[in-house]
């Protein structure tokens, strides 16, 4: 099934990506982040690591 948390952090970094300036899905976006390092597995958490960069990018 995967890592709920993980899924669900992707998703929103995808979504912030498509969203304008300003808006709260970038914060949403890195608090899905946070929950999910905490439970992922050292694999996923390189994947994270490119998903915080890719949020980094839109401030």
């Amino acid at each position: 099934m995967g890592n709920k948390l993980f899924q669900k952090a992707r998703e929103m970094v995808r979504k912030a990506e498509n969203s304008e300036a300003g808006s709260q899905t970038a914060e949403k976006a890195q608090n899905a982040l946070s929950s999910a390092y905490a439970q992922s597995s050292d694999a996923e958490r390189g994947q994270l690591k490119s998903l915080q960069d890719d949020l980094n990018q839109l401030k």
